[in-house]
């Protein structure tokens, strides 16, 4: 029987790798459900279902003792494989312990980050996403935390959003000059890709610093199903920029949000670093306020939205979302490729 595409078949970041310590476990909601995470006797993560089969309490609130998770409230002890290991009101010389067990999920540590998968379906084997040039050598990156009051269709398509920037962010990323951009956008293997061209020095008050020459910029944006963003700016050989965020669902109406941004500037990395971040969390507080507003009105009209040209990117996008939502595989999908133009 053929396994229905769902959200829960992706692989999701639950915490950073530095939250999750050896002693204490830490609660997290992904897609409405609760999870507990800890690490076992050998330090890899593990991740629960926030729900002790006993009596049903939050075994986030427990500890943890030689790698194992305890409930506070009756101390029944977990193992890594969601094992009862010992009832303490059974007395010390327990022989059969309870034949339920915690509901384990798989949970995977890359970039950093502890991953989570609510479920694993064969027909849609997936990885956690890795993030571009994380720790290679001649890159540095700003790691920034963000939650936004929106789903993560409308965050993402935000994320990849040009012509916003010179309104919600003006002088600060962009300003309107009304120069026009020509670009192509593909929808290919349950990916959309935009290929931007025409762009030199419109990028705030930091264009003489990236890009002082003026000179024509590769940039190009990324939506990857179901939840990440990747920008990539190539201002010359030795000048990048990346900026990459993955948006976690906690619920239909709010995500927590984990944004790489990773710059290869040579020499002067280390002094921009901090630069970097004031500038990224800037941009990051103005389109929080702005997503926050966006679901305030859905909330009390719904989600009817009019499509200008440039709005092809957030098309292809809500299709490889809805295709999920429909249990199908978005990597079905038949390619697509459409040029378009606008104005910033």
């Amino acid at each position: 029987m053929e396994n229905k595409v769902n959200f829960k078949n992706f692989w999701y970041i639950a915490c950073q790798s530095k939250e999750l310590s050896k002693d204490k476990p830490i609660a997290r909601t992904i897609l409405d459900e609760w999870i507990v995470l800890f690490r076992d006797s050998d330090g890899n993560p593990v991740a629960f279902q926030d729900r002790c089969v006993h009596r049903n309490y939050q075994l986030s609130k427990g500890a943890v003792k030689d790698g194992c998770l305890r409930c506070p409230y009756h101390g029944w002890t977990f193992d890594k494989e969601g094992s009862v290991v010992n009832i303490p009101a059974e007395g010390p010389n327990q022989k059969k312990l309870s034949t339920r067990s915690a509901q384990k999920y798989e949970c995977i540590e890359q970039d950093d980050f502890i991953f989570v998968r609510l479920e694993n379906n064969p027909e849609m084997e997936t990885k956690p996403y890795s993030m571009p040039h994380y720790k290679e050598s001649g890159y540095k990156t700003v790691r920034l935390f963000n939650i936004f009051k929106n789903n993560v269709t409308n965050c993402a398509e935000n994320y990849v959003d040009v012509p916003h920037t010179v309104f919600v962010h003006d002088e600060i990323f962009r300003v309107s000059r009304q120069e026009k951009v020509e670009a192509t956008c593909k929808r290919i293997n349950g990916s959309v890709e935009i290929d931007y061209r025409n762009e030199t020095n419109n990028l705030g008050w930091f264009s003489w610093f990236l890009n002082p020459k003026g000179g024509e910029i590769v940039h190009k944006d990324f939506f990857h199903m179901p939840n990440v963003t990747s920008v990539e700016y190539i201002f010359s050989p030795g000048r990048e920029f990346h900026i990459t965020s993955q948006t976690v669902p906690v619920d239909d109406t709010t995500s927590w949000v984990y944004t790489d941004l990773t710059f290869k500037f040579g020499a002067w990395n280390f002094l921009a670093a901090p630069i970097v971040k004031y500038q990224g969390q800037s941009v990051i507080d103005q389109d929080i306020v702005v997503l926050e507003n966006q679901m305030k009105v859905i909330e009390k009209y719904g989600t009817d939205f009019s499509n200008s040209k440039a709005d092809i990117v957030h098309v292809f996008i809500e299709s490889i979302r809805e295709e999920i939502e429909k249990g199908a595989d978005p990597r079905l999908l038949k390619n697509r490729e459409q040029e378009f133009e606008f104005w910033v």
